[in-house]
């Protein structure tokens, strides 16, 4: 793999932390901002929101700028954005920072992604994909619990100013690594490429069910993620401390499956859905059915992550392959089902949360997300296979 793309997944690193370290430094900021603690929670639903909107509105106002400018640019207004948010004492303008944060991350993934694609051979995409969604593991078993302990330590404003730092590495590798050819937009190169084009790929059947596939099992990923510290310590009885080894037991697994399926997404995609789909669905309901085991919990929460991430990875990777019409859109189109599903699988488990079910609703909402998936895929594994998607890409290109 090319040396840009570990570049580029050092940035993914820094915003992958970014996105997720608020759900440890919610209370801090609710008591310095003086708002209330459902308040200062939508500082999540504002990012998610705006990465929902940003992937492809982003990918769109950049789609004629050098790529290399606009990855650096994205990490520029990235980095302010925290700067800003650091220096704050009002809510709502960290709300808007926030906002333009996301905005920035979901620009730069959608660009990264699309540019990873021009990086390597046409069938090595999914190990492209592995490398930098890369960053967003190692920032759920290094960032995010080092975020919250700097948090505890000083601050929660010690944590955006750390975010910031980690930026600046990512900047220069941008400036640096990313070669000279790459500076001219991918979307520059095929003949005839319009944005209108472009969006009518969204239009293809095989691009609709990867996305939507692809939204439906990140979404059963952080239905169950958002949710673990309940689980760990009320409902398997484990100190507060052991909700940071939790997360990085899930960090690392999910490290563990996107490396993997890296390996296997381009040639037999079909196999990891075949048989990481029904695997993913047991361990789910294995978490539920055993969550008052805390071995039990710490064993299925890496396996989970290697699932979740293979799997997830897989069908991210299949997007990019059935978008191949839209050269400049298509990695918008992977991050757009990324973050719809990060955003919606949180929110209908949410809603399970004081039922019946407890703290094990958002693991039961994980099933039931997984089960609606597997049938929706596996009586369309045909339509995933390396040739059909391939063959389906360029006859849309042309």
């Amino acid at each position: 793999m090319p040396l840009p793309l570990y570049l580029l997944a050092v940035a993914v690193f820094a915003m992958g932390t970014s996105e997720f370290m608020l759900a440890g430094l919610v209370p801090d900021i609710a008591t310095s901002l003086d708002v209330s603690v459902g308040a200062a929670g939508l500082l999540t639903s504002a990012f998610a929101v705006g990465m929902i909107v940003g992937a492809p509105l982003m990918a769109a106002l950049a789609r004629r700028w050098p790529v290399r400018a606009s990855l650096f640019g994205f990490v520029l207004v990235f980095a302010v954005a925290h700067v800003v948010g650091a220096l704050t004492a009002s809510f709502t303008v960290l709300l808007v920072t926030r906002v333009i944060a996301a905005l920035a991350n979901a620009g730069f993934l959608a660009v990264a992604l699309s540019t990873a694609a021009t990086l390597v051979a046409v069938e090595q995409k999914g190990r492209a994909v592995a490398v930098l969604l890369s960053g967003t593991t190692v920032a759920t078993i290094a960032g995010v619990p080092g975020g919250a302990v700097l948090g505890t330590l000083l601050s929660w404003r010690a944590t955006f100013w750390a975010i910031a730092l980690l930026c600046l590495p990512a900047a220069l590798g941008v400036v640096k690594g990313i070669p000279a050819p790459a500076g001219k937009t991918p979307q520059s190169t095929p003949v005839g490429s319009s944005l209108r084009d472009e969006i009518a790929q969204l239009a293809m059947p095989r691009l609709l069910l990867v996305m939507l596939l692809g939204a439906l099992v990140n979404a059963a990923t952080f239905a169950t993620f958002t949710f673990l510290a309940p689980i760990v310590t009320d409902t398997a009885g484990l100190g507060e401390l052991w909700v940071s080894v939790v997360l990085v037991l899930f960090g690392a697994g999910s490290f563990v499956g996107v490396t993997l399926a890296g390996r296997l997404s381009d040639q037999r995609p079909r196999i990891v859905v075949a048989v990481g789909g029904p695997l993913l669905l047991l361990g789910w309901v294995a978490l539920a059915t055993l969550a008052a085991q805390p071995v039990a919990v710490l064993l299925l929460v890496f396996v989970q992550g290697a699932l979740s991430f293979a799997l997830g990875s897989t069908l991210i990777t299949r997007v990019l392959y059935a978008a191949a019409g839209a050269p400049t859109m298509g990695g918008s189109y992977a991050a757009a089902a990324l973050n719809i599903g990060a955003a919606g699988g949180p929110v209908v488990a949410a809603v399970t949360l004081g039922a019946n079910a407890g703290d094990l609703g958002p693991v039961w909402v994980s099933c039931l997300l997984v089960v609606i998936a597997l049938l929706i895929a596996l009586p369309s594994l045909r339509f995933i296979t390396p040739r059909a998607v391939a063959c389906h890409g360029r006859a849309a290109a042309g």
